[in-house]
């Protein structure tokens, strides 16, 4: 059976919106909530998902990929405010509507939530509230850490500090593919894409990163966490 919501999503979309993806993980919103199914869909690199403005209606989570959110600033700059990995949820707005825009940074696949939905469920039951009042948390604590990032670190730190927190979202093998270009993480940490270049081959000459193809990088955990700590 079709599900309800997947035609009002493709029809607020422009021609060429994906089709709902068939791979049926992570279906539910939380383990223990039966009640939030979420439609699958998988969107192509650079493909918005949507866009600073326009009603905030859906909730994503990331199964497969990469997503970040940015801003445009008034004198033409891009600020990236956040990147959204497998298992990570987005979208959820205090207000009526996005303020950021959300684009795949490679192929992706989500599952997509009525924001109404959980709103009402979460009404109805403590757990998940409890559940919502956590990602609040987590997200303030990251916008914090974001801010400390960008204000009381050098360049080398903002670096280690991203490959650190990636890895460790990544499952913290310490080998990883970057999901981001260098452009998107000098977006994200206030730098030039020159600065965040020139910082790789400085952490790679130092033994605290090794890097193989255009974005498979091997890390020296303990060297790049002194360089934070530092």
């Amino acid at each position: 059976m079709t599900n309800p919501f997947v035609q009002p999503i493709v029809s607020n979309r422009p021609a060429g919106h994906p089709s709902p993806a068939v791979d049926d993980r992570d279906s539910v919103l939380f383990a223990d909530c039966p009640e939030l199914i979420g439609t699958p869909f998988a969107y192509a690199r650079e493909e918005e998902i949507y866009g600073e403005g326009e009603d905030a209606e859906f909730v994503y989570r990331v199964v497969a990929g990469a997503v970040r959110t940015h801003k445009v600033l008034s004198d033409g700059r891009r600020l990236i405010t956040g990147f959204h990995l497998p298992g990570d949820l987005f979208g959820f707005e205090q207000g009526e509507s996005y303020r950021h825009t959300a684009e795949a940074l490679s192929d992706t696949k989500v599952r997509i939530f009525r924001r109404r939905q959980i709103e009402r469920v979460a009404a109805q039951r403590a757990d998940v509230a409890c559940h919502l009042w956590d990602m609040a948390a987590n997200g303030l604590r990251g916008a914090q850490d974001h801010m400390l990032l960008l204000g009381r670190r050098s360049a080398h730190e903002r670096v280690a500090a991203i490959l650190l927190d990636v890895d460790t979202r990544l499952g913290g093998t310490g080998t990883f593919e970057l999901p981001m270009t260098r452009r998107d993480i000098a977006d994200y940490l206030g730098l030039t894409i020159e600065t965040v270049s020139r910082t790789f081959s400085l952490l790679e000459a130092e033994r605290a990163l090794v890097r193989s193809g255009a974005r498979t990088v091997t890390l020296h955990r303990a060297r790049l966490r002194r360089m934070v700590e530092d």
